[in-house]
């Protein structure tokens, strides 16, 4: 393809899913479907704007599948994902054989001989991980406990894919076609079964031990550079090399992926790992959902109308019966169960990968594959109707009888204070707070101050706060308070703005380092504007009256007055900061007016003739006189 081809490409794509996605989200049908019906409105039974490279295209964009496990990953740490055992080798492990044992009798039943029901089985058992993850997503339901099961499963069914294709050439009743294998050249090449598992071992240990020990180091080593270029393309280098390694020893991309998102889960870099990620993820899944809209072979479907509609009512009708008695049987409840069934119903996209290795292999014939792949693709397109389907029609019918979805054990960390900026002003707002008990959230772009502060246990996350997807991440929608103490100004009053433009809860203090700034924070009525030298300032003038021989008492009278006095000063002077003359004579007013107030309340000490309290005074006339050493 040259670089016109690709224009023209990357131009069609781009537009059809402009024009697409919007008008099926407005209808409610989600984002997945307006993809599908981009490309079957584009595709060769479309309007024919794209044709053979579409295919090509799509598996390019399965990356965009790989990048989604990642994320999920980053999403569940270690502890969790042990927790999780259960429902991924019991609910999932049910669910692969179940669904491919139910599937391989229907086949042997319409004449299929056991080992090609056993091959289609095992391929039609599979789910799609897009799909129902970006589905189950849209609907805000990833940690509702149908999210959580189907997640599970789709876990599952990744593990299990090494085993389907070491499986499937022992189930070959027709003379191979040969060709290449769909994960080219590989390490595992004509290596002995124990050499292939210590190579996959090898391969595991080396993303695990590499993600633990290695990870934070190279992050903290790239946030020095202070570019964020160099973040995003370091959150590249990690995914696609990850994946590069999984595919050379023959496992899957996906799970390869999935496994190094678990592993950084507990890094204090996780959350900006995320936000240079989803872009890439996201329109990469697009074009993914395009192209399988563009595979649906109309075709075949015209050719034999009810043998297409009859093998697909089949595989949803035999896949969502197991699927709700496994989840009735596991405990969830009916409308989550409902929810369950539905996301998962539907083939996989990996099945395309398995249908043409398992014709190469001689398992199947082209002539069984061909419909199959038209199921196959219109499942895909059908599991987003499913799930309108059971949230419209099925749900309203249960949910009088059963009770509120509940989220799943994801620990929510919230605390009610966030830190935008942990230098040498955020740092003590954060340890005051920190002593008295009150848990706060520190978001900083300096990756040492974010390791110091992990280690000390603190909740940190590196990255830039004027990003909503990070301050999100934070807890900005459950906090109460947001200080905002970063030295940039302009950053600060992106913060700002940000914040009570997205998260109206939160109350916020901000550092100013002058009046001008000050005037700026303002304007933007924050709750709290502190100038970082004022109250320093301010005690050294206290100081300076006490050595001068005043009281304390009178030191610190005025040093109240004068604070109050220029409290009211800003505001008003912030009020007509952009009218030069009325701001200059403001602020004559209110000097003389300060004077006058502390010339009259010197006066008014004077005429009471009081000592007031002086501290230093009192403890000296108090103490006991110490006996002189020289006598």
């Amino acid at each position: 393809m040259n670089q016109a081809e690709f224009l023209t490409q990357a131009t069609v794509y781009l537009a059809a899913a402009l024009i697409t996605v919007p008008i099926a989200s407005r209808l409610g049908l989600g984002s997945v479907l307006g993809y599908l019906g981009a490309g079957l409105a584009i595709g060769p039974w479309g309007l024919g704007l794209i044709g053979d490279e579409g295919e090509e295209v799509q598996h390019f964009a399965e990356f965009g599948v790989v990048m989604m496990l990642f994320l999920v990953g980053l999403e569940l740490q270690p502890s969790r994902l042990w927790r999780m055992r259960g429902p991924i080798f019991g609910l999932g492990g049910l669910q692969v054989l179940g669904s491919a044992a139910l599937i391989a009798v229907g086949a042997t039943l319409v004449g299929l001989s056991w080992r090609e029901g056993v091959a289609l089985g095992l391929i039609l058992a599979m789910s799609s991980t897009a799909i129902a993850l970006q589905s189950l997503n849209e609907r805000g339901l990833s940690r509702a406990e149908s999210g959580q099961s189907a997640f599970s499963v789709l876990l599952f069914q990744d593990l299990a894919v090494i085993p389907i294709l070491a499986l499937l050439p022992a189930l070959a009743t027709h003379t191979p076609m040969g060709g290449e294998e769909h994960h080219g050249a590989s390490f595992a090449d004509g290596l002995a079964p124990w050499a292939y598992a210590l190579l996959v071992l090898g391969a595991v240990a080396a993303v695990v031990v590499g993600g633990r020990f290695l990870g934070r180091p190279f992050f903290r080593l790239v946030a020095r550079t202070g570019l964020r270029e160099m973040f995003t393309a370091a959150s590249l280098l990690l995914v696609v090399g990850v994946a590069q390694l999984m595919t050379l020893v023959g496992l899957s991309a996906a799970l390869g992926t999935f496994l190094a998102g678990v592993v950084l889960a507990e890094s204090e870099y996780r959350h900006e790992l995320e936000s240079d990620i989803e872009p890439f993820k996201g329109l990469l899944l697009g074009v993914f959902f395009i192209a399988v809209g563009s595979a649906i072979d109309v075709g075949v479907v015209m050719q034999s109308p009810l043998v297409i509609l009859g093998l697909l009512l089949g595989v949803l009708t035999l896949k969502g019966a197991l699927l709700v008695a496994l989840g009735r049987a596991w405990g969830i409840a009916k409308d989550q169960t409902a929810i369950f069934a539905a996301s998962l119903a539907g083939v996989g996209e990996f099945a395309f990968v398995l249908f043409g290795f398992a014709t190469r292999e001689g398992v199947l014939t082209p002539e069984q594959t061909k419909p199959l792949l038209a199921v196959t693709a219109l499942s895909m397109a059908a599991t987003p109707l499913l799930l309108l389907f059971v949230e419209r029609v099925v749900l309203p019918r249960l949910v009088a009888v059963a009770p509120p979805a509940r989220e799943s054990d994801v620990e929510d960390h919230g605390q009610p204070v966030i830190i935008a900026g942990y230098g040498r002003f955020g740092q003590i707002p954060g340890r005051f707070l920190t002593a008295n008990g009150v848990g706060t959230t520190t978001v900083d772009v300096d990756g040492d101050q974010i390791d110091m502060l992990r280690r000390f246990g603190q909740r940190v996350y590196y990255g830039d706060a004027s990003r909503l997807d990070l301050l999100t991440a934070a807890g900005a929608a459950r906090a109460r308070l947001l200080i905002v103490a970063v030295d940039d100004h302009e950053k600060c009053m992106q913060i700002v703005h940000l914040a009570q433009t997205h998260f109206p809860n939160l109350a916020i203090l901000a550092r100013a380092r002058g009046r001008a700034e000050a005037y700026d924070l303002m304007e933007a009525k924050v709750e709290g504007v502190y100038r970082e030298t004022f109250d320093t300032a301010l005690r050294v003038g206290v100081d300076a009256l006490r050595l001068l021989g005043q009281s304390s008492h009178r030191a610190h009278r005025a040093a109240q007055m004068f604070r109050r006095v220029d409290e009211r000063t800003i505001v008003e002077m912030a009020a007509v900061r952009h009218d030069q003359e009325r701001l200059m004579r403001t602020a004559r007013d209110r000097v003389a007016l300060l004077e006058r107030t502390l010339a009259a309340d010197r006066a008014r000490e004077r005429a009471l003739d009081e000592g007031g309290w002086d501290a230093e005074t009192m403890r000296d006339r108090q103490a006991p006189q110490a006996p002189d050493e020289g006598r």
